[in-house]
């Protein structure tokens, strides 16, 4: 379990915040996040004040310690790291008993400052970005934010598509979940949104497109409302382009594997980050090795799924 509780001895008075960074070479600002969220403990209660002063004596902390599998990067330097992230695999940890997330090879591999420096869907596979150091976390961090680095997908989408479109439309956050799943959907009011999508191969047996996708903006699952916007959602979705029952025992965990074949058309969302191009010193373009292509056998043939477009 990569959080651990450990038990640590204080050996004179101060502020917990600063026993914390000195212990574990914290910022102040990881050490008061630390301590926030109650992962400091007296006498088995949690102090959530980070300006509590510690007496000597011993307390306890839970922290970070990632578990390794081993994996390597596809592509390193002294900066940054770029990983293949499989589908099914979290980046970051959602709970303290979340058995395992990337963020476990990211700093087996470069230590406590290293990071990831984008998110990832679950479901979504391919090229995971993860800086090794503060530095290139802020300068990383903040070419996502300002569009400096391009990145492009591929997915495999419901349906027959031949010409290359664009999708302008405006993403809203959902804040009732009662009649519809969908995390966003697309509102007048929402924030704006493009991406811009080129056809690559159809194939008739599964009545499917690997379709290139090209987002110029980065609004929460855009690709895949985008997608389903337009009637060609991506294949394996359990959210878009399914019904509220299906999307709902998805969320629930409780959709068989087959089950979710047949209602949303693969085993897995099939969609793959394919690319990533963007400045760090010098110019870097990286694309994944995985043959996201081959794939399509993972998609279930047309007479045998059920949509609800």
């Amino acid at each position: 379990m990569p959080f651990v509780k450990e038990k640590f001895h204080v050996k004179q008075e101060m502020p917990a915040f600063l026993y914390v960074m000195r212990t574990f070479n914290y910022t102040q600002g990881e050490a008061q996040r630390l301590i926030c969220k109650g992962r400091l403990l007296i006498n088995g209660e949690s102090i959530y004040n980070p300006g509590t002063r510690l007496q000597p004596g011993e307390v306890e902390i839970v922290h970070f310690q990632p578990e390794g599998t081993g994996v390597r990067p596809l592509f390193q330097n002294k900066d940054f790291m770029v990983f293949e992230k499989p589908s099914g695999v979290l980046v970051h940890p959602n709970t303290m008993s979340t058995p395992y997330s990337m963020l476990d090879e990211i700093r087996a591999i470069s230590g406590d400052k290293a990071n990831a420096t984008h998110r990832i869907d679950m479901e979504t596979s391919g090229l995971l970005l993860a800086s090794k150091h503060k530095k290139a976390e802020n300068f990383l961090k903040n070419a996502f934010e300002i569009k400096t680095i391009r990145k492009s997908y591929l997915a495999w989408v419901d349906g027959r598509l031949t010409e290359p479109f664009c999708v302008d439309q405006p993403i809203r956050i959902n804040n009732d979940y009662s009649e519809c799943k969908h995390k966003v959907f697309i509102d007048p009011a929402g924030k704006h949104a493009h991406t811009d999508f080129t056809p690559l191969r159809y194939d008739a047996k599964h009545d499917a497109t690997l379709v290139a996708c090209y987002p110029l903006t980065g609004r929460t699952h855009q690709i895949r409302v985008h997608l389903f916007h337009v009637k060609h959602p991506i294949l394996g979705d359990p959210i878009y382009g399914t019904t509220f029952q299906t999307a709902n025992a998805y969320l629930d965990d409780t959709l068989s594997k087959e089950e979710r074949l047949i209602q949303t058309g693969a085993a897995r969302l099939m969609l793959h980050a394919q690319t990533l191009r963007f400045s760090y010193g010098a110019e870097y373009f990286i694309e994944s090795k995985v043959d996201f292509e081959g794939m399509i056998d993972m998609i279930c043939p047309k007479e045998e799924r059920c949509f609800n477009r």
